[in-house]
């Protein structure tokens, strides 16, 4: 019953109905609190790690930061408990996951570089690759930028290895974020955008607020005209709201705003330098 309800959760985040996804995997949560469920080292897939994991993504979504924090705390306990490799690296992965929902580096770097260290001694393709962009990332947000984009293209092609496309429009506002930060809108736009076309082809959507946002800001350095960044803002806060995802539609809320105390302030023909986030 927990995996079914880790299934019906991912399914519902991925086409980016928080409320419904939320919903389901708080019944999961309901189950292993009852105490009627044992996990075991060794499974395929840890069903109680899973699970436990996307309840501190749904809380992070709805904006419950502290709730989010807690889960997470509780889930690389367990996963210490449990002594498996694969569950071990799935926490790991939130862990970083949620860190960088949190814009914060520092805990992104530590936890991505346990997480690659892990994945190289168990030839875990999958988590490697992903590691290896959010550490690209944390680097370019603390200041190394080049060795960052680096890591982020080193690491999405590694994705792309492994056959998988799902969380690619993710991946790819990683590296746009790396780029932008090398004062390189123009790439960083033209990697939005090709993370756009491919949520809309594969209907990944949890993500798309914040695609829509990035545009936005991008758009403004390169001094865009105003109709374009408006429409950008305007689609991050509306798909944020559509979604339920308070702590994107905040993010969202944010930088519009000081996008337009920035136009007031001036005509902004040499492009706006909007935070992030």
């Amino acid at each position: 019953m927990i995996g079914a309800y880790n299934i019906l959760t991912c399914t519902q985040i991925y086409l980016g109905d928080i409320g419904t996804a939320r919903q389901y995997i708080m019944r999961g949560v309901q189950i292993w609190r009852s105490g009627s469920v044992e996990a075991h080292a060794g499974e395929l897939e840890s069903h109680v790690t899973v699970c436990l994991g996307l309840a501190a993504l749904s809380e992070w979504y709805f904006g419950d930061i502290a709730s989010c924090q807690a889960g997470i705390t509780e889930l690389i306990s367990f996963t210490r408990k449990l002594n498996d490799s694969n569950a071990r690296a799935a926490a790991l992965f939130m862990a970083a996951l949620v860190g960088n929902f949190e814009r914060d580096p520092v805990q992104v770097e530590r936890v991505a570089s346990d997480l690659i260290e892990l994945s190289t001694i168990q030839n875990f393709a999958h988590w490697l690759a992903q590691a290896t962009v959010l550490r690209g990332w944390a680097h370019s947000a603390l200041g190394q930028i080049t060795e960052g984009i680096l890591q982020t293209e080193d690491g999405i092609e590694e994705y792309r290895r492994t056959g998988s496309t799902i969380d690619l429009p993710y991946l790819l506002s990683l590296k746009a974020e790396a780029l932008h930060l090398a004062d390189r809108s123009v790439e960083a736009l033209e990697t939005i955008r090709e993370a756009e076309r491919l949520a809309e082809r594969s209907e990944a959507r949890y993500w798309c607020a914040e695609l829509h946002r990035l545009r936005g800001v991008f758009l403004a350095a390169m001094g865009a005209d105003e109709p374009q960044i408006e429409t950008s803002f305007q689609a991050a806060l509306r798909t944020a709201k559509e979604q339920k995802s308070i702590s994107l539609e905040r993010r969202a809320e944010a930088t519009y705003a000081e996008y337009r105390r920035q136009k007031a302030n001036g005509p902004g023909r040499r492009g706006f330098r909007l935070p992030l986030w």
